[in-house]
């Protein structure tokens, strides 16, 4: 999360804002995709054409802007919370219960064969579902926890065309709401 969060308080000292967060990036897929847009509002303008000032060589791995740390944890509850609220508890759920099958199949045919693999297989499957609602809890701590702290700066609760549950700014909008080719997120 830190690398994100300092990536997006960089792009939005010039001229950018950090609009989601999901998954499928990096060599296997499995990383995480940040989207940042550009920001067209007028104060993201001038604090743009300020820092570009400030800070010529920034692109060529110069000097950065020194980090604010309320806007860093601000920018690290937004995408917190974007992860956690991914998926709802029920998707949750199932895309453990069927990630859980190829885990306990490899595991339970590499340690026996015949019946004593079947049974393994049903072993690990249920051990790895038992843990499923511990993962739940977890979940909904993390979001409850940066949503209050979202909440406590002014940020709205809103919820996406996709039907996802966000938090917009103080000013009342989506990030790339200026962008023409966002994606309604």
């Amino acid at each position: 999360m830190k690398k994100f969060t300092r990536l997006a308080f960089i792009a939005e000292q010039f001229g950018y804002e950090y609009a989601d967060i999901g998954q499928g990036g990096g060599p296997d897929g499995n990383g995480y995709v940040m989207l940042i847009v550009p920001d067209p509002s007028p104060q993201a303008r001038a604090r743009a054409a300020q820092n570009w000032a400030r800070y010529p060589d920034a692109s060529d791995g110069g000097t950065l802007p020194t980090l604010v740390p309320d806007e860093v944890e601000l920018l690290k509850a937004r995408i917190t919370f974007n992860i956690t609220a991914k998926f709802t508890d029920k998707q949750r759920v199932l895309l453990a219960a069927a990630g859980a099958v190829p885990l306990a199949l490899l595991v339970g045919f590499e340690i026996g064969t015949g019946t004593t693999a079947v049974v393994l297989t049903g072993i690990v499957w249920a051990a790895v579902m038992a843990l499923v609602p511990l993962g739940l809890v977890v979940n909904r701590r993390y979001r409850a926890k940066y949503a209050a702290l979202l909440q406590a700066a002014g940020y709205t609760e809103v919820t996406d065309p996709n039907g996802r549950l966000r938090y917009v700014p103080p000013d009342g909008q989506l990030p790339g709401h200026g962008n023409p080719f966002a994606r309604g997120t």
